[in-house]
């Protein structure tokens, strides 16, 4: 570690680590040897409307959040607000359409994930094996974001290196989330939120005060940088960003499988209601209020973006400019309690991707016994090689970290967007529809990334969900319909 980090700024962080692992063991002690699998990926769907509103919070928000997001509000102004505003519909909109449809789907087919959903409503086990190779492929690419950006947000505030964020918070995340499970996650996304809310909230309040108050700073703002006020901030905003960021990470984000699960872990109808209410107002608050931070760091940090080296810094360095070196510790627990929360909550869909619709399908459908005792151990341990897998590649930290969330963001939606959303609410779609959309549609987007082409110059989501959709219209036209069994299990109404 570098000496001349600050002790004041790391203290706070090793006893939240602490705390993440205690809770972890503590629901490890608490969980039931009988249905591991269920109790270990879902929670045994238990999770109450305030623990389930928190942690589909968490696992939304990410570092990008707390730093990219604000960091861009302090170059372009209030038109970042408006279009990030979208996300505040995200949890209603996932919750809403998804929750209770995914929660009578997984009840009556005793589902733990997503991809037990989709396999037996396409009656495929080669388009279930594809959602979970998308599943991990894309999550691992988030994931690295999310390491990254967290080790970088360390170091730049505490000024200890990268490598000694990436341990202490990187190892202890898998820790916890391979000893704990999706119940553990759930409980420690929760503190997070809780954290992550508190933390804007301070930090908000010392930058209010090192700039002269809200009044002084908002005049100085109008004064020097009138474009802020702008929607289009005199171009710095255009159309195009507006329209592909509402795609990217509002409308699309309903099916995305680390959110969509969540509709399988909850309670009951009163739980699921009060997640959707809370859900909204946390993600209002968080989002309007961490962007609108990075736009009164003006009053602190005068210039632009590029003089502190590029809208990444943006927070870091007001974190360090406004806060009592004592209180650094607790400004810095937020913005990578998003990184963590994200992080498990990823990790455990991706492990389940692999323990439950992979390993564990292919057993029985041979007519193979896996003992509970040898589930738990794989359940952990594939939970634990993922996450190592995923710190040893952020050892190395890629360049480009927040297109390489988005990317992944992309790959996601294409993937899942229409093969849920008209699977489960569309009873001719089929097999052939989910195939070619699910693997047509994000071969197409990747290679558009690859090779760098746009439409319009909007983001290749605008292509990938574009062409996924009409290649499920295709299938869903040519292909041999549902068979009746499957029809009457999914549409009881319709038949």
């Amino acid at each position: 570690m570098n000496e001349n980090g600050n002790i004041f700024a790391l203290l706070p962080l090793i006893v939240f680590m602490i705390f993440m692992v205690g809770i972890s063991v503590f629901v490890r002690n608490r969980q039931a040897e009988k249905n591991f699998v269920g109790n270990y990926f879902i929670g045994n769907r238990q999770l109450g409307g305030f623990v389930l509103a928190m942690t589909t919070v968490a696992t939304y928000s990410s570092v990008s959040s707390f730093v990219g997001g604000p960091g861009m509000a302090y170059s372009v102004g209030f038109g970042w607000i408006y279009m990030a505003v979208v996300q505040v519909t995200a949890i209603f909109l996932v919750l809403g359409i998804f929750g209770k449809r995914v929660a009578l789907l997984a009840r009556k087919l005793d589902a733990v994930t997503v991809v037990d959903i989709i396999r037996a409503r396409f009656q495929s086990d080669f388009i279930a094996a594809i959602a979970a190779f998308v599943i991990v492929l894309f999550f691992c690419g988030t994931m690295t974001a999310q390491f990254v950006g967290g080790a970088k947000l360390f170091s730049a505030v505490t000024g200890y290196s990268y490598e000694s964020g990436l341990i202490l918070f990187g190892l202890v995340v898998v820790i916890y989330t391979s000893i704990g499970g999706f119940r553990a996650v759930a409980l420690t996304d929760t503190l997070c939120a809780l954290i992550m809310m508190v933390g804007i909230v301070l930090l908000l309040y010392h930058v209010l005060d090192f700039g002269g108050g809200f009044s002084q700073m908002i005049n100085t703002l109008e004064k020097s940088n009138p474009e802020m006020f702008e929607p289009f901030s005199f171009g710095n905003m255009p159309w195009t960003i507006y329209f592909t960021q509402w795609l990217l990470v509002g409308i699309c984000t309903i099916a995305l499988p680390q959110s969509v699960v969540r509709g399988i872990s909850y309670k009951n109808t009163k739980g699921l209601h009060e997640a959707m209410l809370i859900g909204t107002i946390v993600v209002g608050f968080m989002n309007i209020g961490i962007n609108f931070t990075g736009i009164l760091a003006h009053g602190v940090l005068p210039g632009t973006a590029a003089d502190y080296g590029g809208v990444d810094n943006i927070i870091p360095t007001t974190i360090v400019t406004v806060m009592p070196q004592s209180l650094i510790g607790f400004a810095i627990i937020g913005p990578l309690a998003a990184s963590i929360s994200t992080i498990s909550g990823l990790l455990i869909v991706a492990s389940s991707a692999i323990v439950k619709d992979i390993y564990m399908h292919y057993k029985q459908k041979n007519s193979s016994e896996v003992s509970p005792g040898t589930l738990k151990i794989l359940s952990v341990a594939t939970t634990a090689i993922i996450g190592t897998i995923v710190f040893v590649i952020a050892l190395t930290p890629p360049s480009l970290i927040w297109l390489i969330n988005m990317f992944a963001f992309g790959g996601l939606e294409t993937a899942f967007f229409w093969t849920l959303l008209l699977g489960l609410f569309w009873k001719k779609s089929n097999k052939l529809a989910a195939m070619l959309s699910m693997t047509g549609g994000t071969v197409i987007y990747c290679a558009t990334q690859a090779a760098g082409f746009k439409i319009l110059n909007l983001h290749q989501i605008t292509i990938g969900i574009t062409c996924s959709l009409i290649l499920f219209l295709i299938g869903a036209y040519f292909g041999k319909p549902s068979d009746e069994k499957t029809l009457k299990l999914f549409f009881p109404d319709k038949n």
